[in-house]
């Protein structure tokens, strides 16, 4: 299916660029999120007319995202797990636990702008990327431990309190590849999850439905 962006979309294009995707892809993620339009000749059509328009609107998102962006850029939030005495948490943490422990320092963010590359399943301290605009990013450090205490002595020595040997370490980086692509495949899922469409599709929508009937 080709579409048109309404905004840059990462790894994809970016705005007013029509690019090929997969059906399921635009219905379930770019279309009802309104950062694309199906690349027909009305739709285009429309693009042009309010280019001048969306590059506006867009352009003081971007404003609000780099002012929010430099008080948030290389915030610290506390994350607290119960784990083994080797530092494996029971369980693993989420892009909610991370847009959680963000917002309890004061910033505003959803799970969608939060970027895992990894499935964090062991005690540390972790760069993380959020998304506040398509154009706009910045890298958080989340302290995950089993106690606000352990957390600050984590924090102070910038590393986890559990100690690795090599064969140790080695295993962990073997997880991480793995948990790496786990990651990557659950945010592919997530993104799509369908959500309710907006107006304008909803329209389209009906139009070829009344186009079929007749």
């Amino acid at each position: 299916m080709q579409v048109i962006l309404l905004e840059r979309v990462e790894d994809l294009g970016q705005m007013g660029e029509v690019v090929q995707v997969k059906a399921g892809y635009a219905r379930n993620f770019l279309l009802p999120r309104n950062k694309a339009l199906r690349a027909t000749k009305d739709n285009v059509a429309y693009f042009e007319a309010q280019k001048k328009v969306l590059e506006a609107e867009n352009l003081k998102r971007r404003e609000e995202a780099e002012k929010v962006g430099k008080k948030m850029d290389g915030a610290k939030a506390a994350i607290i797990r119960s784990a083994s005495e080797a530092g494996q948490l029971y369980g693993s943490v989420t892009a909610r636990d991370i847009a959680e422990a963000i917002g309890a320092q004061g910033f505003k963010i959803d799970r969608s702008q939060v970027r895992m590359d990894r499935a964090y399943k062991l005690l540390g301290l972790y760069p993380v990327k959020i998304s506040l605009h398509p154009e706009v990013s910045v890298e958080v450090t989340i302290n995950i431990a089993r106690s606000e205490e352990e957390a600050k002595i984590q924090e102070e020595r910038g590393e986890a309190l559990i100690t690795k040997t090599d064969a140790e370490q080695e295993a962990i980086d073997r997880a991480d590849e793995e948990a790496a692509a786990e990651a990557k495949a659950e945010a592919v899922l997530e993104a799509s999850l369908p959500e309710a469409a907006p107006e304008a599709e909803k329209a389209e929508g009906e139009k070829d439905g009344e186009e079929a009937a007749a």
